[in-house]
């Protein structure tokens, strides 16, 4: 099933924890080093920007890439848009999240090839409900790991498995990704918070093994990873 829902309740989850920021803790730093809040909306805003384009022109029959580097430059959007007041933060997300939604909801053949990930539709709504969740966390405006639902969980350890190095499996209850002698167990929220960074593994057991890259990375900058959080 594709979950164009459970996207749709992420995005309100993130624009109701978003009602109350102002401009000041828009400033402020996130976990991510060198990042403000400010930059995090401003990737997540972008980034639903890209994806609502893609959708609407697949709709049209026109391929485009998710970001054109030569017509695109990320890394100065994102440093452009993140000093926006936080009102005007949210009324930019907010017009985004409704576009890839409307967009989305028109959709008749979620196998309909795109210029993305695994050339297929339902690839934009996977990748945006990682960017919501993720991020949310990033924010650090109330959202926590701890709010991910299970099925999401599911879908990011799905997603993240390609990280882990050959000869490790990660198990939660009867649910196992990777193969090899090593073995590292908890709950699945648990394995999904580690497999993106976003928790360092104390509720896993096991020896815990350095994690590669983000799958689908070749060359696109990805957001910084968190910062180490004192104990």
């Amino acid at each position: 099933m594709i979950p164009t829902a459970a996207v749709a309740e992420a995005h309100r989850r993130l624009h109701r924890a978003l009602d109350g920021l102002t401009d000041e803790e828009v400033r402020a730093p996130s976990p991510l080093p060198g990042w403000t809040r400010g930059h995090v909306l401003a990737h997540v805003t972008d980034a639903g920007r890209a994806l609502a384009d893609l959708v609407e022109n697949a709709l049209l029959g026109v391929l485009i890439p998710l970001y054109d580097p030569r017509t695109h430059d990320r890394d100065g959007i994102i440093e452009a848009t993140a000093g926006r007041t936080a009102d005007e933060h949210r009324r930019a997300l907010l017009r985004h999240s409704v576009r890839l939604e409307d967009a989305w909801a028109r959709v008749r053949d979620w196998d309909q090839h795109v210029d993305y990930r695994d050339g297929k539709l339902s690839s934009t709504v996977f990748a945006r409900w990682r960017e919501v969740w993720i991020h949310a966390v990033d924010l650090d405006v109330g959202i926590g790991v701890a709010d991910w639902p299970e099925g999401f969980c599911v879908h990011a350890v799905d997603f993240l498995a390609g990280r882990l190095p050959g000869g490790v499996t990660v198990r939660a209850g009867d649910r196992s990704w990777g193969s090899g002698s090593t073995e590292v167990t908890g709950p699945v929220r648990e394995l999904a918070a580690w497999l993106s960074g976003r928790a360092d593994g104390d509720g896993l057991t096991g020896d815990l093994p350095p994690l590669g890259p983000w799958p689908g990375v070749s060359g696109a900058r990805r957001p910084p990873p968190p910062a180490r959080r004192a104990p």
